[in-house]
């Protein structure tokens, strides 16, 4: 029976104690540092068990892409009708060629986005801080593209879409070609129903 409010993987002394006896030879290990193990472990395989399956089981396979040559506007009018906040550039072969953004779009329109250190330098020293200019979705797409493999565990996905504070990552097949999109949304409703 268990004890109200203690979780079954719980570890107690008595368990710590009984596994160590239970080696054949001599662990130069307290029972505190053995319980810290399980612990970093425990968290570890939680987190497998939620963020290690594949992308492919969590990636969108039906992409809205927009060719390169297309206006800028045209690709404007398709994230806000399919209300998504970026879509793959891709060539006639499907290979991705970059991404284009709200933040691409808006950056047209003159908004200030965020600018990376070595702009501000640049702007303290002088020359003129980069803005987006063109009419076509290739003048104004942020390229190359950061993308993922369908084999990657979800977890990878998450870690870069944080690190580099992307909604989305393509996913790409053999030849770089696209096979799906991956999104902050896909992994959080996969996270939901483990």
């Amino acid at each position: 029976m268990r004890e109200e409010g203690r979780n079954e993987t719980e570890l107690s002394d008595e368990d710590l104690r009984a596994a160590l006896s239970g080696m054949k030879s001599f662990v130069d290990i307290t029972e505190e540092d053995l319980r810290k193990i399980y612990a970093l472990a425990l968290v570890h395989a939680r987190q497998r068990a939620v963020f290690g399956g594949p992308v492919r089981d969590v990636m969108t396979v039906s992409v809205i892409t927009v060719s390169p040559q297309a206006d800028a506007h045209e690709a404007a009018q398709l994230l806000a009708d399919n209300k998504i906040s970026g879509l793959p550039v891709t060539d006639k072969d499907r290979r991705v060629l970059g991404v284009i953004t709200e933040a691409d779009i808006l950056a047209l329109a003159g908004m200030k986005r965020e600018h990376t250190f070595l702009d501000i330098i640049r702007h303290l020293l002088g020359e003129p801080v980069p803005r987006k200019t063109g009419s076509t979705v290739g003048e104004v797409m942020t390229s190359p593209a950061i993308t993922i493999g369908p084999d990657d565990e979800m977890g990878e996905a998450a870690r870069i879409m944080d690190e580099r504070r992307i909604k989305r990552l393509p996913v790409i097949g053999d030849g770089g070609k696209l096979i799906g999109l991956i999104s902050r949304a896909d992994i959080v409703r996969a996270v939901g129903s483990r």
